[in-house]
């Protein structure tokens, strides 16, 4: 049965968000249309296309995860790999959030260097890998996991070398790409696979 209290309650708290916004808008900014703006249109049709593509990728792992964690959690809740699975949704996440509205950027404005923001969230990530490696990780593919976390570090590094726009977009995209490629694959077959055994 469909509760429609909690989505009511759902639908006026992000309201009282919007409305939060725009008062913080109007205070800033002359007007709270930016707000609305919409994203910039492309000189060209492929313009941008392997961004967007990555950034639809990243969109994958939070999604798969959280939806499988709600699954699972009515389904057998006892599941030892629903905590992974719940912790991995909003690592995935944040993530996404950073590279969507670009926070480790926006940081830079208020004096926090990129390299900050980008080591608290090794940190975040290093807590996150310890803490799962034994019971979990190490029991999975997990050679799809560490191959794009490999590539979006060197994405990482390729862009703290601060080479030429020409050289650096593909030395970084490229392995951009691929990195969430291999992230999206590793959590959909892991969630997959959760899902599926606990129908046995």
């Amino acid at each position: 049965m469909v509760n429609y209290r909690f989505i009511l309650w759902l639908n006026g708290l992000c309201l009282l968000v919007v409305l939060a916004l725009l008062a913080y808008a109007q205070y800033f900014n002359p007007s709270t249309g930016a707000l609305f703006l919409p994203p910039s249109s492309p000189n060209f049709p492929a313009e941008g296309l392997l961004t967007n593509l990555f950034q639809l990728l990243c969109t994958v792992p939070p999604l798969v995860c959280a939806f499988s964690f709600a699954l699972l959690k009515n389904i057998n809740p006892q599941n030892k790999n629903n905590n992974f699975i719940f912790y991995s949704a909003l690592i995935t996440l944040g993530f996404l959030i950073n590279e969507k509205y670009r926070v480790h950027i926006m940081l830079t404005m208020v004096g926090i260097p990129k390299l900050t923001t980008i080591g608290v969230y090794v940190i975040i990530a290093l807590c996150y890998g310890i803490s799962f490696w034994r019971p979990i990780i190490k029991s999975t593919p997990y050679i799809i996991l560490m191959v794009g976390l490999g590539l979006i570090f060197s994405a990482v590094t390729v862009d703290s070398l601060h080479l030429g726009s020409t050289t650096s977009s593909p030395l970084e995209g490229i392995p951009k790409l691929f990195s969430g490629i291999n992230v999206a694959l590793y959590f959909w077959l892991i969630c997959y696979k959760e899902v599926v055994n606990s129908f046995k």
